[in-house]
């Protein structure tokens, strides 16, 4: 069998690159920068099923869901239902609850994933690296000491060992209640 007839020359001509596929990433990049300026997405999330928006957890003003483009497995975002773009714009009760579900957050993600530890953090604004600049959330990022913080510096790859929808379900499934 050559190597058309077994599908082999579909990978291209072979070099020193290692090719890891993220075909999930597809649906934001035909989106397009557009697509945020149009539809908030942590607007748009609370008014879908939970699985289908990767939410794992509710509050009264704000929810908790998986970043749909991780930097580790387990990287949550906690947000305020309210649109708001800022810290300084939250309500004393939207600051308590973004604290109280990111110390719930941090404790399940010990208990699921055996982190050593966390990144916690909000990029406020564009120019401060916000990725969706116009609505508040905070960055939760379990960490672990064997992590591979290397390889997106050296390699250019993020190692995500489980499917977005798995660790969604098992961060939901310990989330009490």
């Amino acid at each position: 069998m050559t190597d058309a007839e077994d599908g082999r020359h579909l990978a291209g001509v072979p070099d020193e690159f290692q090719r890891l596929w993220t075909p999930h990433r597809m649906a934001y990049i035909q989106a397009g920068p557009e697509a945020l300026r149009e539809e908030c997405p942590f607007c748009e999330a609370p008014q879908h099923p939970d699985a289908e928006r990767l939410i794992v957890a509710r509050g009264e003003s704000a929810y908790v869901l998986l970043n749909l483009f991780p930097y580790n497995s387990g990287h949550l975002l906690v947000c305020p239902y309210r649109h708001i773009a800022t810290y300084d714009q939250a309500t004393p009760e939207e600051v308590a609850e973004i604290g109280a579900l990111t110390q719930t957050g941090m404790r399940v993600l010990k208990d699921v994933s055996r982190c050593d530890g966390f990144n916690l953090g909000m990029n406020q604004g564009a120019v401060a690296g916000a990725g969706v600049d116009a609505h508040l959330h905070q960055h939760i990022v379990p960490r672990w000491a064997s992590d591979a913080n290397f390889f997106p510096i050296i390699a250019k790859t993020k190692a995500l060992p489980q499917l977005l929808g798995e660790v969604r379900d098992a961060v939901a499934n310990a989330w009490p209640q």
